[in-house]
């Protein structure tokens, strides 16, 4: 079966969906693999690497592909170059994705990635988000020592003592956990804090601090519930005062925060507000990992930095494992490659069946219709 790896089209989108690793798996499965010419480039696999493994250079990796790889799902004229009856695997955006109901006029199976369900341990290989928000989680640490005018680590000289940098995480999913235990290598004092009382363990098994917001029996039974899914929880009023003072407190004395909380299918929750980043010191840096859906912080934009009256800096620093796009694209096409897989039975035939709860998670559109329930 063809198999194609056209190049990324979205601005900045460095990664690439298959590296001469899978793709060597690829063929030596009997697929065919096509790739464009120069797709790997800026992920640092150049066309000779490929080419190496048995994939074939092309112009166009669309013609001829029973499925196409990517990273970021086709859009506008890319997708009328999908072959009817073809399948798609990408990340979608699938709930603010407008263009669903062109992929299902255009006959295409569709699969987003990004839908997976993180509660199957079988599952756990192919897990998109989880592999590239520990890619996040390290790189966001060090862009924002990057803009730190201070040093992480306490120093002592002749000159005097170098304080530590206390930095503040807020989010305790994979992306913060690395986060933490990058700023704790780096030698600052670290807090952080999360809707999932469950994390405290977590962020204390790396050196870090936990935040406390007290919560009823009520909302730690929710919070429990909502745990099983690997997402956050909708807190009462009382918590979110609650949280709000303590965040405040935390914040206000932090040289360093990077916030990474974010809800499938819905705009990032607001944790920081101006008044808090106003009582923030001269130099202090904030990295907001959410800036692309809205925004975890008043203030941030997506690409670029925004520096306060008071003299913080707001980085809003889109799509952070593109920076690594090298290593990113690695353990994306490593997810790709376990996901095709279970698309083909003992025999290698290809099999879509929405009876196996991976393929009926993923599947966004198939058979003329969207399937996703975007409610």
């Amino acid at each position: 079966m063809q198999i194609g790896i056209p190049a990324e089209t979205v601005a900045g989108e460095t990664r690439v969906a298959a590296t001469p690793e899978t793709v060597k798996k690829l063929t030596a499965s009997g697929h065919t693999v096509v790739i464009e010419r120069g797709a790997g480039v800026r992920a640092a696999y150049i066309d000779s690497a490929y080419e190496q493994v048995g994939a074939t250079l092309t112009d166009n990796a669309y013609t001829g592909s029973k499925i196409i790889l990517k990273v970021r799902a086709p859009s506008g004229d890319e997708i009328k170059q999908l072959e009817a009856n073809s399948i798609i695997v990408a990340t979608f955006d699938p709930y603010r994705n407008p263009e669903l109901d062109t992929f299902a006029a255009q006959q295409v199976s569709a699969f987003a990635l990004e839908l997976l369900p993180r509660t199957l341990s079988r599952a756990q290989n192919m897990d998109v988000l989880s592999s590239q928000a520990n890619l996040a989680g390290y790189k966001s640490v060090l862009l924002a020592a990057n803009e730190y005018q201070r040093m992480f680590p306490m120093l002592m000289t002749a000159a005097g003592t170098v304080k530590p940098a206390r930095v503040v995480i807020m989010g305790v999913g994979v992306a913060g956990l690395q986060a933490i235990a990058t700023a704790k290598r780096l030698g600052a004092i670290v807090e952080a804090t999360d809707l999932r009382p469950t994390a405290k363990e977590q962020v204390e098994s790396l050196g870090g601090k936990w935040l406390d917001v007290p919560m009823s029996d009520e909302e730690k039974a929710r919070a429990a519930e909502a745990a099983k899914s690997g997402y956050g929880w909708q807190p009462g009023e009382q918590y979110i005062k609650d949280q709000a003072a303590i965040v405040d407190k935390a914040v206000s004395n932090a040289d360093i925060v990077i916030t990474t909380a974010l809800i499938p299918g819905r705009n990032a929750p607001r944790l920081i507000n101006a008044t808090t980043v106003a009582k923030m010191k001269p130099g202090s840096v904030i990295l907001d990992m959410a800036v692309e859906t809205g925004g975890n912080v008043e203030g941030s934009q997506v690409g670029e930095t925004v520096v306060t009256a008071n003299g913080v800096k707001i980085l809003g620093i889109p799509n952070i494992p593109a920076t690594l796009a090298t290593e990113a694209s690695a353990l994306y096409a490593r997810n790709v490659l376990n996901f095709i897989e279970t698309l083909f039975n003992k025999e290698k035939n290809l099999v879509l069946s929405q009876d196996d709860e991976i393929q009926k998670a993923l599947l966004v559109t198939h058979g003329g219709q969207v399937l996703l329930k975007r409610g």
